[in-house]
């Protein structure tokens, strides 16, 4: 009886086997974070536009966490098990001793509770996401792909498709993630996809991310103001805001005081015959302008092209690619050298 009263006033010790290995976790749990309350004029509350999160502590855990960030379309799923039955990022880096914040950003998945009014109707758009997500050509997937081809893993990837529960909203889900990084303190952010946009706008928010791993970022990169390339003028493809914006130098300022590596996958076309996929090309080119001009500036920003270092056939989806634990090992080795791990 003793025992069992001291175990449960310890942190719980949860071990899970996978391939030998034995992944020993401290502590987990959830919460929400951020957002806002309405009140009606009766008086009565509604809480909404939070984010909701996930983290575990890893046994000896590294002294900054990972924080992730989703993209378009997606929630924290994408950290989590691929599609094809692998472990995803979350558990990758979990083995080599980083705490993990996963989070849904505000208006989706299980941060659902939206102050917009929103109506969600089916659209018949996987083909076209296949397509956007370099997976291939619909139904051909490309020669060499990083991504298992067989029914049930296309199944299991459609089917962490989410919708958006009320209008897109950079501001809201960059103070929601401001709010997490003040909540748990200094921590890493790696963000995927609409992600990146999400970091450009959370970082003047923050003083506690202390570095950014950004997977195929796209949308709203920061360049000074009267530098902004003709590239960052163009429309994201949800037409609601551009490729790149102009902010103040205070502002701009922010991003050269951080390291910041930056990560995009293969396929990516030299003509716009497919202006889904070419969107990915022209966002390389337009991170190497960023890179450029922050590097100029003082800062530390590191731009790979997968198939320049020798790992080929990456889609949109690099964490969660047949070769992630190599392009984990990759991200690892960066955090080493910049004094993150």
């Amino acid at each position: 009886m003793k025992t069992a009263i001291v175990i449960s006033m310890l942190v719980a010790l949860v071990s899970c086997h996978n391939g030998g290995n034995t992944l020993q976790i401290a502590g987990q749990g959830s919460f929400s974070v951020g957002g806002t309350v309405l009140t009606d004029s009766a008086g009565r509350q509604y809480h909404g536009d939070h984010a909701y999160v996930f983290y575990q502590k890893p046994v000896d855990a590294r002294r900054y966490p990972l924080v992730f960030a989703h993209g378009v379309g997606q929630f924290s799923k994408t950290w989590e098990t691929t599609p094809d039955g692998r472990e995803g990022f979350q558990n990758i880096f979990l083995r080599k001793g980083f705490s993990t914040y996963l989070a849904d950003q505000p208006r989706r998945g299980n941060a659902g509770r939206s102050t917009d009014t929103a109506t969600i109707a089916p659209r018949f758009d996987e083909e076209e996401w296949f397509n956007r997500f370099r997976i291939g050509i619909w139904p051909d997937y490309f020669k060499g792909v990083q991504f298992k081809q067989d029914e049930e893993t296309l199944n299991q990837f459609f089917r962490q498709m989410t919708p958006n529960i009320g209008s897109k909203n950079l501001d809201v889900y960059a103070d929601a993630y401001a709010a997490l990084f003040d909540k748990i303190g200094k921590a890493i952010f790696m963000v995927h996809s609409q992600g990146g946009a999400v970091a450009w706008q959370t970082v003047p928010k923050t003083r506690n991310i202390k570095a950014i791993i950004a997977l195929e970022p796209g949308g709203n990169v920061p360049f000074p103001e009267g530098m902004l390339p003709e590239e960052g003028k163009i429309e994201t493809h949800s037409k609601q805001n551009t490729e790149g914006v102009e902010v103040p130098a205070d502002i701009f300022k922010e991003f050269t005081r951080i390291p910041i590596i930056i990560y995009y996958g293969d396929n990516l076309p030299e003509t716009d015959e497919y202006p889904e996929l070419y969107e990915w090309t022209r966002r390389l080119y337009l991170m190497r302008m960023w890179a450029k001009i922050v590097n100029e500036m003082g800062g530390d920003v590191t731009v790979i092209h997968l198939p320049e270092i020798g790992l080929h056939g990456n889609t949109h989806f690099i964490m969660s690619d047949l070769n992630n634990m190599e392009v984990a090992a990759h991200i690892s080795k960066w955090l080493h050298e910049k004094g993150l791990d």
